[in-house]
């Protein structure tokens, strides 16, 4: 079982991500961690502090001459922005005038913080509630997307929508009935959509989406919207439908909804489908070069909470950043009074880094049930009992089903 935890503020000295439980002798290096890294951070809409970090990753331990011990591993990101925060975040002692902050932000955790936790200051609720954390999560999502780029699994993302702002090339649905005009490897679409400074498709869909930023920015609002989310080449038995929550699909909502303004999401055609007659739901069976395949693909990849061999589809909502330039009605918490809220440098809207994120989250639950199902202490055992499983598994069911 693989397992991450993260720790660190938004502007404390650093993040710090631990990754357990990859076999060995599984390659990696920063530069193809700062990579990811650096296309979270990307996206119009972003806010200044976008131009002050740079993100990269200092590897502390569990990696020796390029690659895995099967121990441990540590990394460390620097927040280049402590310089300027080190007396309000000290750890060891507050400056002499610290201001609190007492007036909760509508649609953030800061009420329910100070609520739960029992703080007098608002900050201490904010810093660790922050977007920033994902930064760890994309360092530690990419050790599982390297992990599974040895057996030929891909993850890729594209935004789908920005404030409503749809393309009129429904690309979903084209994935939906198994047409792969964007190419069948998975990383092939985030390779198009990362041209775009919003991440979409189509170049008409990116001015338009453009032109509403700039007009919310203007205004002083935000904007969410929906991504997708696809891993290609996944074989068919991760997951099971033995336990509640050992099942696949269960596993990747979790994950999808505990990335920071994500507050809905689906798999395959999802909600859609409730309004649909069975048979325009279910994907018909059919056989592919001594392998089983679907001649859709509806159900996103997982039927019964186990893949079936076909491309994982996710969709996700994003809601709009919490923070306004021009604020909501608030509380303040010093007089209970009412008062607009304050405004802290936020993003306009952090879909297209969201969509980025969310490939980190599917390739980390992708790559814990690969290595349930397959296990290995080092990457050439796993490897060794993934193709042993590749190989005999169609001619297994096979004579096993012969009359």
């Amino acid at each position: 079982m693989i397992r991450f935890l993260t720790a660190g503020e938004s502007h404390g000295k650093a993040l710090v991500p631990i990754v357990e439980g990859f076999p060995s002798d599984l390659p990696i290096s920063s530069e193809y961690i700062d990579f990811h890294l650096k296309r979270r951070q990307g996206g119009y809409g972003r806010s200044a502090r976008m131009k002050i970090e740079s993100d990269s990753v200092q590897i502390l331990s569990g990696i020796r001459f390029g690659k895995t011990l099967g121990s441990p591993i540590s990394f460390l990101i620097e927040n280049k922005d402590w310089v300027n925060w080190e007396d309000l975040m000290n750890i060891e002692k507050p400056a002499d005038s610290i201001k609190k902050i007492t007036i909760p932000r509508p649609g953030h955790a800061d009420l329910v913080g100070v609520t739960k936790y029992n703080f007098d200051d608002i900050r201490n609720s904010i810093e660790r509630s922050s977007a920033r954390e994902t930064a760890a999560r994309v360092a530690a999502g990419s050790v599982a997307r390297k992990f599974l780029e040895q057996f030929g699994i891909q993850i890729g993302s594209y935004v789908e929508s920005v404030g409503g702002i749809y393309s009129t090339q429904n690309y979903f649905s084209q994935l939906l009935q198994n047409k792969y005009l964007l190419g069948k490897n998975g990383w092939d679409i985030s390779v198009k959509a990362d041209k775009s400074v919003v991440r979409v498709l189509d170049k008409a869909q990116e001015k338009k989406i453009i032109n509403k930023i700039n007009s919310v920015k203007k205004s002083g609002d935000t904007l969410g919207g929906t991504f997708i989310t696809i891993a290609t080449g996944v074989p068919i038995g991760l997951g099971s439908f033995m336990q509640y929550d050992r099942r696949l699909d269960a596993d990747i909502a979790f994950h999808m909804m505990s990335i920071n303004a994500v507050k809905g999401m689906e798999i395959g055609n999802g909600f859609v489908s409730a309004e649909q007659y069975g048979s325009q739901v279910h994907d018909e069976i059919t056989i592919d070069r001594k392998r089983f395949s679907r001649k859709t693909n509806h159900s996103g990849g997982i039927e019964g909470g186990i893949s079936n061999g076909m491309p994982i589809l996710v969709r996700a909502a994003m809601k709009p950043i919490s923070t306004l330039a021009k604020p909501l009605n608030s509380i303040d918490l010093s007089s209970m009074k009412n008062v607009v809220s304050r405004y802290e440098r936020s993003d306009f809207t952090a879909v297209p880094s969201c969509a980025v994120v969310a490939e980190s989250m599917l390739s980390w639950v992708v790559a814990k049930h690969f290595l349930i199902k397959f296990g290995g202490d080092s990457l050439e055992e796993t490897r060794d009992n993934f193709n042993l499983f590749t190989k005999k598994s169609f001619n297994r069911i096979r004579q096993g089903f012969k009359k």
